[in-house]
């Protein structure tokens, strides 16, 4: 179990850096607040796991991650489908901007695109796009000048742009 003062302070430093992460992935705040509230609980279960040979934000990062997939793996392996009266269709499993399958297509495609990057750009795209950091952050993450990443982050999506061309 964590001290319960630690956890306030842990909950107070990293709650709207936990929600950006969920949000980021799921695209909906409502279900990106719920998951916020998962992953603190998940921290306070867990928190004797956590190893300090990883920082902090680290750990909880992965936490929000993996909790914010489990969240689309928990509502896609629902087999009552039905539609009518107490009953979900399939668009409604998803949040209300994701209701096409023509947009989980995309996903699928920018990950297949994202995955074929080499891993410096991978990792600019990464920090910058689905992190939401400035380029001054990445600068100091990855240890490369501000300019470096603002111009791996324009390659990037450049050779994005022409894999993604490629498959449509």
């Amino acid at each position: 179990m964590i001290d319960p003062a630690l956890f306030e302070e842990l909950y107070r430093e990293y709650r709207n850096y936990v929600f950006q992460v969920c949000y980021r992935i799921v695209r909906d705040a409502e279900i990106a607040q719920d998951l916020c509230h998962d992953v603190f609980i998940q921290v306070e279960r867990n928190y004797d796991r956590f190893k300090q040979d990883s920082t902090f934000r680290t750990w909880i990062f992965r936490i929000a991650v993996n909790q914010s997939l489990m969240y689309f793996r928990k509502r896609s392996t629902r087999n009552e489908l039905l539609t009518g009266i107490g009953h979900i269709s399939d668009t409604e499993l998803l949040p209300h901007h994701h209701g096409s399958l023509s947009h989980i297509g995309d996903r699928i495609a920018l990950d297949d695109a994202l995955k074929l990057l080499a891993k410096g750009y991978r990792k600019v795209v990464w920090l910058h796009d689905v992190m939401g950091y400035e380029h001054e952050e990445i600068a100091k993450i990855l240890g490369i000048s501000a300019g470096t990443s603002k111009s791996q982050l324009h390659k990037a999506r450049s050779a994005m742009r022409k894999l993604l061309n490629k498959v449509a």
